[in-house]
């Protein structure tokens, strides 16, 4: 069976700085018509960073969730052709000061096929120097370094929550040192 939906028509709801709200007509494989609502992402590039044994990370409050949270170092692409491993590099420079001498691509993926259409591709950074963050206007933060160990505790105990940040985290234990306990 073939699964593949086309579209019909597009309305867009909502168009604004970061993303858009869609709802288009689709056709179904069995020739049906339905309607499939969601959020139309440009994508975004997240970076686990990594100095004298620590993950270099950011906490920031989270509006939607009303909570400050752990997070890697990410932003979105500013642009649906925009360079993934740029924005990376610039934003681990943004948001904690850091410049990386090796940046190697981890994994890509996608937060919420369900309801949106943004990819996520993360990167390690390697080699670090510490710099000067200069942040967003909007954008209230605070570096952290955690111990790489006391990572996995915090995601055990539902301390990181971001989803980005347990990917980057597990995957970095599992595929790259090649542990996880």
């Amino acid at each position: 069976m073939k699964f593949r939906e086309k579209r019909i028509s597009r309305n867009v709801l909502y168009h604004g700085k970061a993303i858009s709200f869609c709802v288009d007509e689709i056709l179904l494989p069995n020739k049906k018509k339905a309607t499939r609502e969601y959020m139309d992402h440009p994508g975004a590039s997240a970076v686990l960073a990594i100095h004298n044994g620590k993950f270099i990370m950011v906490r920031q409050y989270r509006y939607p969730v009303k909570e400050t949270t752990y997070e890697i170092p990410a932003g979105k692409l500013h642009y649906k052709d925009d360079d993934f491993l740029l924005r990376a590099k610039e934003e681990l420079k943004e948001e904690t000061g850091y410049t990386a001498k090796k940046f190697t691509h981890l994994v890509t993926f996608w937060p919420t096929p369900t309801f949106s259409n943004e990819v996520l591709k993360i990167y390690l950074a390697e080699g670090l120097s510490k710099g000067k963050n200069r942040c967003d206007e909007d954008e209230f933060l605070s570096v952290v370094e955690v111990p790489i160990k006391k990572a996995l505790d915090m995601i055990k105990k539902s301390v990181i929550k971001d989803s980005k940040t347990i990917i980057a985290i597990l995957y970095y234990f599992y595929f790259v040192r090649g542990e996880l306990r």
